[in-house]
């Protein structure tokens, strides 16, 4: 059996198909007309509280896989997990019974005050360990595996040692979670910094893989000239973002892979059309597929 086979099976009931980001304005619609999608991905912490919010979510998932996204836990804070947050996702998990979980590798919480950002981390040897501590008791406390997701940044702290790419890979090894491989956030990162995307994906222990996202971003031109792409998920995945992907499936092999769409949100026909565009290179395997939609 491949390892891309191996893989595959490892990572449960979400198909290895195109998904969509489910967001409020659709809950109706999706629950009243079920689409023809593979499957639906959450923001856990849109979820947590009681009415009619989360008894949409009760609806949808009978007829629909679900994966629960975080974007609270602050899985790089030095101070530790909020073991009262956790808890309100583990009793979110239980209720919803997501085929996957992941949070995003970034801080957002200091001295108990909550940011209304995911913030990029100093890559040194002592957030590694952190990250990892703090994976290791989201794993523990949930009884699962989680996904962890590459950032999005758009400036770099000066005495970080470790590459990115080789960060996201060392809090895999070290802790046994999965990579939510993000290519627009790749992509946007790439271009702020001068990375090689490429290089970037080549980088990844494909067996670790459990997600891919797409998303739109923005292009803002500063003072000085220079360009800065801010992954902003407000608009349609761009061209050079789904070469990326097809070369992503190039490295991985088939993956589960969600549109996330969270600012100015379109009509869910629109989602439907991005998603339909993600199955295509899905079915045709990739790169030589993506190169001819790029072009």
């Amino acid at each position: 059996m491949s390892a891309f086979m191996t893989a595959a099976i490892a990572r449960g009931p979400i198909p290895a198909q195109a998904g969509i980001g489910l967001r409020f304005p659709h809950h109706r619609a999706v629950a009243e007309t079920r689409p023809d999608v593979a499957w639906l991905e959450v923001h856990t912490e849109n979820y947590l509280g009681g009415g009619a919010t989360p008894a949409w979510l009760d609806a949808i998932r009978r007829d629909y896989p679900i994966s629960c996204h975080g974007v609270g836990l602050s899985l790089g804070s030095a101070d530790g997990l909020d073991r009262d947050h956790l808890a309100r996702i583990g009793r979110a998990i239980e209720r919803f019974a997501p085929a996957l979980v992941s949070e995003h590798l970034s801080w957002s919480v200091a001295g108990g005050n909550y940011l209304s950002d995911l913030l990029p981390l100093p890559l040194t040897e002592e957030a590694l360990a952190v990250v990892c501590r703090n994976v290791e008791a989201t794993q523990a406390f949930l009884r699962r595996r989680v996904l962890v997701e590459n950032p999005s940044s758009y400036l770099r702290y000066r005495h970080s040692t470790i590459p990115e790419w080789e960060f996201l890979a060392a809090v895999a090894a070290r802790t046994g979670c999965g990579i939510l491989c993000d290519v627009n956030n790749i992509y946007v990162s790439a271009q702020n910094h001068g990375w090689d995307a490429s290089a970037y994906l080549a980088a990844l222990p494909p067996a670790a893989i459990g997600e891919i996202h797409l998303a739109g971003h923005a292009i803002r031109r500063l003072d000085n000239g220079a360009i800065l792409r801010i992954d902003d998920h407000g608009s349609r995945v761009a061209p050079a973002v789904w070469a990326l992907y097809a070369a992503a499936l190039d490295c991985f092999g088939p993956v589960p892979t969600l549109i996330e769409w969270d600012t100015d949100i379109p009509p869910l026909a629109t989602l439907l059309d991005e998603a339909r565009s993600a199955q295509a290179l899905l079915d045709a395997g990739g790169r030589k597929a993506g190169h001819a939609d790029a072009a």
